[in-house]
């Protein structure tokens, strides 16, 4: 019989995903991934992004907006290492199979440097897939993973033990085009000799690859090797591109062919079948910031005060031009003996860019490649509390952000509905930033192509006070151009410490803008709540749509 009831094929075939799946890849993947991404910018990938209403999926969407502002991945994915490089391709270039080429080619030249780490995703893979053999089921590896790559760590994987147990590879270099295009199941079906139809199974732990086999026409096997939650998974999928099967590990393989009836296969399954192996073990979630909206005691706004840079407007290009261009200059303006001793930084990172600045006058290579603080976070690193100091370092970098500065994009793509939807509801909204007059106005002009001047009861710059953030004095201002008193009832929103120090020494609200996503051990880092570093955000978003429910709540919440 050649069906089972609940209408599986019997497989005469099973293609294999790589990386995920039968091996464990991940250190050389996300290096090779961290490498490649600030390259976007150069390779012209940009411009590709999809744009985050064409998303599959909300985390898609964030994942985009993440990488288009930060070029890295997002946190999460980071943390718990579940998605491929095809999948986040796919998820951020969508169709474009242009764009997709030369990410791939770029990732391959980084990931040259990486491969040869790996090692199998679950123990006792060999041996599940020697039984499969043993049914005579023909085994195929289809990756998109290059043949120099494959070969090697096929060659080296526990001292060659693996190379002889596939009837054919089929890689991307193999083919015209990269997975979710049905050429390499078209391939590998070729390669062994088999129609390319329902007894053809293709097993994968990611999203293009059951996009892949339900073009094909073949049977789609997720393999559920990173503990993904079931409703999860079934969320992802559009009908038409749903598994017929979800694998919790090899054993459960086993179990399925085991339930297919007698003679299916060349062997009983229970003739074959190795002891049970353990499961692959999930990977711990990564933990989120316990300042949630959900649980935060807040009053209702009056005012709020947004942050400019980084939490409204991206503007980090500019930004990091500049500050590379003046750190040179430090010591010819006699700011390197002006620097922070290690023994006065807030945190020991902050003492490693401390030394690192000093002894080299340029952004410690990290620093420049996570691309989540601002000039004034910076600022503030290396010169403390010596104002004096921080006036020239920003007189600097205005002069050479004059050489950078014009490209304004919204930090999310809906910022500005937020915003009249805040006025709507009767709330006097401002804006405050550390960025001078002359530029500020002008990219307030520009933003959107219209300008967002309509969207702002008051502006404070950083040329507008003798003391910029984390002084108080702007905010303090702000609230007296818009004529209401300074407290809990006006809220400031920014994306740095420095601007939740400047709230709440003004005695506001302080909300941060965790756009950068920094995960709960960072936060409380950076917020210790010390005696010398007391001050700590009432609340943290990490997206405006967390922040406007955050309002909407309060609107209906104590008076």
């Amino acid at each position: 019989m050649r069906t089972r009831d609940d209408g599986l094929a019997v497989p005469d075939a099973l293609l294999f995903d790589w990386h995920g799946t039968l091996v464990d890849t991940h250190d050389a993947m996300f290096s090779a991934m961290e490498e490649m991404l600030p390259q976007l910018e150069d390779l012209g990938l940009v411009e590709h992004l999809l744009p985050e209403d064409q998303c599959n999926t909300p985390e898609d969407a964030r994942l985009v907006r993440y990488i288009r502002i930060f070029r890295r991945l997002h946190p999460r994915i980071l943390a718990e290492r579940r998605v491929s490089r095809t999948d986040i391709f796919n998820a951020i270039f969508g169709d474009d199979r242009e764009a997709k080429a030369i990410a791939h080619e770029a990732y391959n030249a980084c990931y040259r440097k990486y491969f040869g780490q790996v090692k199998p995703f679950q123990e006792g893979i060999v041996d599940y897939l020697l039984a499969c053999r043993e049914l005579g089921i023909k085994l195929v590896v289809a990756t998109n993973r290059n043949r120099e790559f494959l070969d090697t760590e096929l060659s080296t994987l526990e001292d060659g033990r693996w190379l002889e147990l596939f009837d054919a590879t089929v890689c991307a270099d193999d083919v015209v085009h990269y997975k979710p295009d049905p050429e390499m199941i078209q391939s590998a079906a070729d390669k062994v000799g088999l129609p390319v139809d329902a007894h053809v199974w293709y097993v994968g732990d990611g999203y293009t690859d059951m996009v892949t086999a339900n073009n094909a026409g073949i049977t789609a096997v997720f393999y559920n090797g990173s503990g993904w939650d079931p409703q999860k998974i079934d969320s992802w999928f559009r009908k038409q591109d749903r598994p017929s099967l979800v694998l919790e590990s090899f054993e459960s393989l086993m179990d399925e062919l085991a339930a297919f009836p007698g003679g299916a296969f060349r062997r009983a399954v229970a003739d074959v079948r190795p002891a049970a192996y353990r499961p692959p073990v999930t990977p711990q979630p990564r933990v989120e910031p316990d300042w949630h909206p959900a649980v935060a005691k807040l009053v209702r706004p009056e005012a709020i005060l947004f942050d400019w840079h980084a939490t409204l407007v991206d503007t980090l290009d500019a930004m990091y031009h500049a500050v590379d261009d003046m750190l040179p200059e430090f010591r010819q303006l006699g700011l390197m003996e002006r620097l922070l001793e290690p023994e006065d930084s807030k945190t020991p990172e902050d003492a490693r860019l401390v030394a690192y600045v000093r002894e080299y006058a340029q952004l410690h290579p990290k620093v420049r490649a996570d691309r989540k603080i601002s000039r004034t976070d910076i600022f503030e690193v290396l010169f403390g509390d010596d104002q004096d100091a921080k006036a020239i370092a920003h007189t600097a970098f205005n002069r050479h952000y004059r050489n950078h500065y014009g490209t304004v994009t919204a930090f999310e793509p809906k910022v500005s509905q937020m915003l009249r939807g805040i006025r709507k509801l009767g709330i006097r909204v401002g804006v405050i930033t550390n960025r001078d007059r002359e530029f500020f106005e002008h990219e307030l002009a520009a933003v959107e192509g219209t300008g967002w001047q309509h969207l702002f009861d008051t502006e404070v710059c950083g040329d507008d006070t003798p003391l910029r953030k984390p002084h108080p004095d702007q905010l303090i201002l702000a609230a007296e151009k818009l004529d209401y008193p300074v407290g809990p009832r006006v809220w400031y929103v920014g994306d740095s410490t420095t601007d939740i120090i400047a709230a709440k020494r003004a005695g506001m609200t302080g909300v941060f803008f965790n756009g950068a996503l920094w995960d709960l051990p960072w936060l409380h880092n950076i917020f210790p709540g010390t005696h010398r570093h007391p001050h700590k955000p009432d609340v943290v978003v990490n997206d405006f749509s967390e922040f406007w429910a955050l309002v909407l709540a309060c609107e209906v919440g104590p008076p």
